[in-house]
């Protein structure tokens, strides 16, 4: 028999949030968010501005309705009721989730066959181990700072590399068709190859995030939907376990090994390196965006504010569409932009 819920009377409540805890409250049932302050898409400060309050009004919108998403993720953090006492208003029944948390998730998700795509697309807020190896485990997860720190010598010193060649002006585009129609490429020209890497790395970024990351594989397959939730099903079942927001160096190293390779056969050696540090670049840039996007708090009204709650949108709301993380230009062409809906247009 499940135990009743705990009963707080309101000056307990206020007592609490007068030492700093963030206890909102829904009708009559009671959550403590103060662990989840900083991570609100709309800022810290106005769940702040509404510790000790009823919340019901601002989760039905307007402005904004939450969705289903976002109100199971409410739940996470019930604490309890509400006095009076005599009232009974009983906790939810429990559930038994799918997947057996003390275990690694990896080698479980693909028995969840029709039932993973629904599950994996209703986040939670607790970390994810994939590996039974503690050794794989710890390849599979990384600190952000730790992208930084590996890929900027490699972008520093390729840059390097790629100018000075270029500056002995042997680098030459169409020399495999033509030698006499071939065009030099100068030194100078390295800045606007570099910001073209950088430019196909968002192209890059949007397919990579659309196409492959948000495939949905075969009810029936449980190898691709054990490789989908490997790729990018993990993130959007736990979108706030900081070890697994970046790209480990290891798996990384691959993936940019396979494009450097490609570039080297698709344009000579010294152009296809500008451009490859260039997309290296804008990789480094979109994986510090993105932890940012989910952990940092930008002031309202800005650039990232805006972005980090378009993302948000994604994993709560339209997980099939917003596929643009450090920019939204390409959700426009391909016509994935996520809605500015309002609360008249929902209704």
């Amino acid at each position: 028999m499940a135990a009743a819920p705990r009963t707080l009377s309101g000056a307990e409540v206020r007592a609490r949030c007068a030492q700093g805890a963030c206890l909102v409250r829904c009708r009559r049932r009671l959550y403590d968010l103060s662990a989840f302050v900083r991570l609100h898409p709309g800022g810290e400060q106005l769940l702040r501005r509404r510790a000790g309050t009823d919340v019901s009004a601002a989760l039905d919108g307007p402005p904004h309705r939450h969705s289903a998403n976002a109100r199971r993720w409410l739940e996470q953090y019930y604490v309890g009721e509400l006095e009076p006492a005599d009232e009974q208003v009983a906790a939810p029944a429990g559930h038994r989730d799918l997947v057996d948390w003390r275990k690694p998730l990896l080698w479980q998700v693909g028995h969840l066959g029709e039932k993973y795509d629904e599950w994996v697309h209703q986040p939670v807020d607790r970390p994810i181990r994939l590996f039974h190896s503690d050794f794989v485990e710890a390849l599979s997860k990384t600190a952000w700072y730790v992208v930084f720190l590996v890929w900027t010598p490699v972008v520093l010193y390729l840059s390097w590399v790629s100018y000075t060649a270029l500056a002995q002006g042997n680098t030459r585009l169409f020399s495999s068709f033509t030698t006499e129609y071939s065009i030099p490429v100068h030194k100078y020209y390295f800045p606007f190859i570099f910001l073209l890497g950088m430019f196909l790395w968002s192209l890059i970024e949007y397919l990579i995030h659309r196409f492959v990351f948000h495939m949905k594989p075969p009810a029936s397959n449980y190898y691709l939907i054990t490789l989908h939730f490997l790729l990018h099903g993990q993130h959007h079942k736990s979108p706030f376990d900081s070890s697994r927001l970046v790209f480990p160096p290891v798996p990384a190293a691959l993936v940019i090994g396979f494009f450097y390779g490609l570039l080297r056969i698709l344009l000579p050696e010294m152009l296809g390196l500008s451009v490859f540090v260039g997309g290296l670049c804008g990789y480094v840039i979109y994986d510090m965006m993105h932890y940012y996007l989910h952990y940092g708090s930008p002031r309202k009204g800005t650039y990232l504010y805006g972005l980090k709650a378009y993302h948000v949108k994604h994993h709560f709301e339209h997980q099939k569409a917003g596929f643009g993380i450090s920019t939204r230009f390409w959700d426009y062409p391909f016509r994935t932009l996520i809605p500015e809906e309002t609360f008249e247009k929902e209704e």
